[in-house]
């Protein structure tokens, strides 16, 4: 108790997020109940036909299935693969400069895409590529180069798409790991100068190790959201030209949801995604402690 008496004000900062993560993400778990249901909202959960794993079923076997697989797996591997190391890179360069206000200024430059919505983000890339008077294309025209339908073309989407989560979300994403490299004692770089390392090998034997457990966690949780590409973006980007290599689960969900109103279909398709993002934090988790590491629990 006089713990909580001390830390009052700590514990009171933590409701919103508390009351935000109860309202919005633990009282709705009961509704995935109609996953199981032939759901009719005039009848509610508690009367609708219970139909077991009918919705499951015809989603797996579904000729959409194997595309919205694809598609969602291959957009989550270039976010994995492209865009999580790239906030790791930022935060080790930053933490090499000695500037401290050009230091502070590339921060806060690199912060201000994070707090764009994805509305305009997708706005200025319509902007910068579409073909009728588009920035990239009339460059392609000022040197006599054919102009390239970027906005419409299959093979371009998946690069677009993680293109902007870069350029949106790796200032914001450094933020932590500047806050782990900052705990990092300053002594162990200076006992490896006086043994002779250079900056390389300081990186390799100092940095990196100290930073090695805020990596894997943050990997872990990455990895938990593996199937969440991003309902609004990738929504605002799809056209009828790209949308065998864009649909994706979460827009799938919203077109067989809401417009279609298949609402127990739609649960079943979420509730799988969830599953699997369950499936891979704990097979993740059980791999970092294998290896030595304290993983998320």
């Amino acid at each position: 108790m006089a713990k909580l008496v001390r830390d009052r004000w700590l514990y009171i900062m933590l409701l919103p997020g508390l009351i935000f993560f109860i309202l919005f993400k633990y009282l709705p778990m009961p509704g995935a109940i109609i996953a199981f249901q032939d759901y009719q909202p005039f009848l509610g959960i508690t009367h609708s036909k219970w139909v077991g794993l009918k919705h499951f079923s015809r989603f797996f076997f579904d000729s959409d299935f194997r595309m919205l697989l694809l598609n969602t797996v291959v957009l989550a591997v270039y976010n994995l693969v492209f865009f999580f190391p790239l906030p790791i890179v930022i935060a080790l360069l930053l933490n090499e400069v000695k500037n401290e206000f050009f230091k502070r200024a590339v921060q806060t430059i690199i912060y201000i895409p994070h707090f764009i919505s994805w509305v305009v983000v997708v706005g200025l890339s319509y902007m910068l590529f579409t073909t009728e008077g588009g920035i990239f294309n009339e460059m392609l025209k000022s040197v006599h180069l054919p102009t390239l339908n970027v906005l419409q073309s299959p093979e371009w989407l998946r690069t677009m798409i993680t293109g902007q989560v870069m350029w949106k979300e790796t200032g914001w994403g450094t933020i932590i790991f500047l806050a782990a490299l900052a705990g990092v004692d300053t002594q162990l770089y200076e006992a490896a100068r006086m043994d002779g390392a250079g900056r390389w090998r300081q990186l390799w034997h100092i940095t990196l190790p100290a930073i090695r457990s805020t990596i894997i966690v943050l990997l872990i949780l990455r990895l938990g959201t593996f199937l969440d590409t991003g309902f609004e973006q990738i929504f605002l980007m799809l056209n009828p030209g790209n949308r065998d290599v864009g649909e994706v689960f979460d827009t799938y969900v919203y077109t067989a949801g809401m417009q279609n109103g298949q609402f127990s279909y739609s649960a079943a398709v979420g509730l799988f995604k969830s599953v699997v993002a369950l499936a891979l934090v704990l097979s993740s988790n059980w791999l970092a402690k294998k290896f030595g590491e304290e993983g998320v629990y």
